[in-house]
């Protein structure tokens, strides 16, 4: 393993396209990796030298100890926001292997506009009545100075779709007051909206900052070490061997590796380029249709965001905006984390079974035995990020008792070890994997902000309650909807945050439990990474596999259906999240379980033997009305499905010799 890791500090921004962000946000490799800079010489090491310090940075605050929220939100993005001006040119037609001097400018207004408030001006900026007390002309300047860059920053990273909204969320603070209806406001002034945008905690320093500050950077960081460290290269050789030799094997070394990949990456398109390397073409060779085993892969690694123990960044955020510990959410996200993965793994396994795929020969497969031996150790880290959490240490402990972990783990083993040129550029990868997420956390402030000024927020929950006319069953399908159509031009943590500040109120309202709220459009943010037409996930998965694109996506959505199932399970059901007595938790996984494999076995069309029409029917009720916790409504889920396998049991010899 230790040859194939970096060891030059000048190949850093070189490999970016290797360590693309977590949480899908910007992976796409045709539209996002081409933009990164190759840079080479001097700014290579100035880039490498600033992510190194934003490592250092953030680890040392654990022995010193976290800064006041606003401070250490903004010391946050005095690394990174900056960073993005030097990493990502402004147009394809800007230089690639070097920033520009107006690179340089952006910068440094922006280093300068961040110094100002987390440093500067902190004590007067903190202790001063809020909208009430004047603003300098400087610290207006400076606030207009934090939105523009923020915005131009997250247009060079993220795209146009985000900056587009975030743009028109400004100018609806600015200019509500002409819009007629129960949309308007009463207008707020320029300097009301910029003090609140960008010298408070309401805006680009919101929530979504603070936890990517608190948490977020951490736990990207532990991924890019881990995997550094040959514990990728791990996983997919222990699920080689695990399940290679099975029917269909390669396909289910992608569904488990994908899976072991996403607790540690917590990445989608990162994960499929990691792993579908080796399963896709692995998968052809056995008998898959291109398209198909794009599809495997994609769905399976999709699935990484909500494997705990480290999910999508949206995950911390989630627990900053229900008030939880981490901890909690990645709990209450386990159960339905692995019936989406035993749903996909159920279908792959139906589908072999359809064509009469086989495995691999246990001939060309690793022995789990010399695997475990070999490098067995380099999943330590995740027993101890996971061990620290459940011990009640706060993520930010947690995550630098996991990273320096790593470091003695990977010294057990000659071929694993890290020397100390190779752990600053882990550092270094692992801080550049943060910018993204960064950029897209500061931009979704500019979101969140106006719609707290405003009253936005309980206005849009409004919409929806009377357009469902507060039927839940209505409001679903919206809110799905609206995460899914914003994930397909946006990173999962911006669609996420919008949808949880915009359209998650209204579920509260309707009852629902606050967490199964935000899993809710948690999950359907993930699944838009999959979803057409814009799905970068599937068309990474595509290109691997040399397949259609738009083929390779819908294949995806039918692999992944479980993922568009269980939130709904979760909203009827909130045992799945763990919450009840135990006996209702385990009947509730039960049924749930069982709706997964009679959902499986109707979209494949195959359950015992080959389906008829009729029966895929039956197989696709039964696992709609398993949706609902209610018991009549479960007895008849079972029962159905129950009556298609007893008779294509009882047939399956007649149509075995037909």
């Amino acid at each position: 393993m230790k040859g194939n890791r970096p060891n030059d500090l000048k190949v850093v921004t070189a490999s970016l396209d290797d360590v693309n962000v977590v949480d899908g946000a910007t992976e796409d490799k045709t539209a996002v990796s081409s933009k990164r800079r190759a840079l080479v010489g001097w700014s290579a090491l100035l880039v490498s030298i600033i992510a190194i310090a934003a490592s250092l940075f953030h680890l040392s605050l654990t022995y010193f100890g976290t800064l006041e929220s606003m401070r250490m939100r903004a010391s946050h993005l005095a690394f990174l926001l900056p960073l993005t001006f030097l990493l990502i040119p402004a147009s394809r037609k800007s230089p690639r292997n070097r920033f520009t001097g107006v690179d340089c400018v952006w910068f440094a207004v922006s280093l300068f506009s961040c110094i100002y408030v987390g440093y500067l001006e902190y004590d007067r900026l903190v202790s001063r009545y809020i909208y009430v007390a004047p603003l300098t002309t400087l610290d207006l300047a400076v606030g207009v100075a934090l939105i523009v860059c923020t915005l131009e920053a997250a247009r060079r990273a993220v795209g146009l779709p985000l900056v587009i909204i975030a743009g028109s969320a400004v100018a609806y603070a600015f200019l509500g007051q002409f819009i007629p209806g129960a949309i308007g406001h009463s207008g707020f002034s320029v300097k009301w909206v910029v003090e609140h945008l960008s010298l408070t905690t309401e805006g680009i320093l919101g929530i979504p900052v603070g936890a990517s500050a608190s948490f977020v950077f951490l736990f990207v960081l532990f991924g890019k070490l881990l995997q550094f460290s040959g514990a990728g290269q791990f996983f997919i050789d222990a699920a080689y061997a695990v399940a290679g030799w099975a029917r269909g094997g390669p396909a289910k070394m992608a569904v488990i590796s994908s899976g072991l990949m996403g607790m540690v990456s917590g990445t989608a398109v990162g994960n499929v380029v990691t792993t579908g390397s080796y399963t896709i073409p692995l998968m052809k060779r056995v008998g898959y249709k291109a398209s198909f085993a794009g599809a495997v892969e994609s769905a399976a690694s999709v699935g990484g965001q909500i494997m705990p123990p480290i999910m999508g960044a949206s995950a911390f955020i989630m627990a900053d905006f229900l008030g939880i510990p981490y901890l909690q959410v990645a709990a209450a996200a386990a159960i339905p984390a692995v019936l989406f993965f035993a749903s996909v793994g159920i279908m792959v396994d139906l589908e072999a079974q359809k064509h009469g795929l086989r495995g691999l020969p246990k001939e060309e497969l690793p022995d789990l035995r010399k695997v475990l031996k070999k490098d067995g150790h380099l999943a330590l880290p995740l027993v101890v990020i996971i061990f620290l959490l459940v011990r009640g240490y706060t993520p930010y402990m947690a995550a630098t008792g996991a990273i320096i972990s790593i470091v003695a783990v990977s010294s057990l083993r000659a071929h694993t070890r890290m020397s100390f040129k190779q752990l600053l550029v882990g550092l270094s990868f692992g801080a550049q994997g943060a910018v993204v997420i960064a950029v897209t956390c500061a931009v979704a402030g500019l979101v969140i902000g106006p719609a707290s000024l405003t009253g936005l927020a309980v206005k849009f929950a409004g919409a929806i309650l009377r357009i469902a006319g507060g039927r839940l069953f209505l409001a679903l399908p919206l809110i799905m909807t609206t995460s899914i159509v914003l994930g397909m031009g946006l990173p999962t943590t911006a669609a996420y945050i919008m949808v949880a500040a915009l359209a998650v109120p209204a579920l509260v309202l309707m009852g629902v439990l606050p967490l199964a709220a935000h899993l809710f459009a948690f999950y359907f943010a993930c699944m838009s990474a999959i979803t057409p037409p814009v799905a970068i996930a599937a068309y990474a998965a595509a290109g691997l596999a040399d397949s259609p694109a738009f083929k390779t996506g819908w294949q995806s959505v039918r692999l992944a259906a479980a993922g568009f199932i269980v939130p709904f399970m979760f909203v009827y059901g909130p045992h799945l999240l763990l919450v009840g007595t135990p006996a209702r938790i385990v009947l509730g996984v039960g049924t749930a379980f069982i709706g997964c494999v009679a959902l499986s076995g109707g979209i494949v069309g195959f359950f015992r033997r080959r389906s008829r029409v009729w029966e895929t029917l039956l197989l696709l009720v039964a696992a709609l009305v398993l949706i609902s916790p209610v018991g009549f409504y479960s007895l008849l889920g079972i029962a159905l499905m129950g009556f298609v396998y007893l008779l294509q049991g009882m047939e399956r010899p007649k149509a075995a010799l037909g």
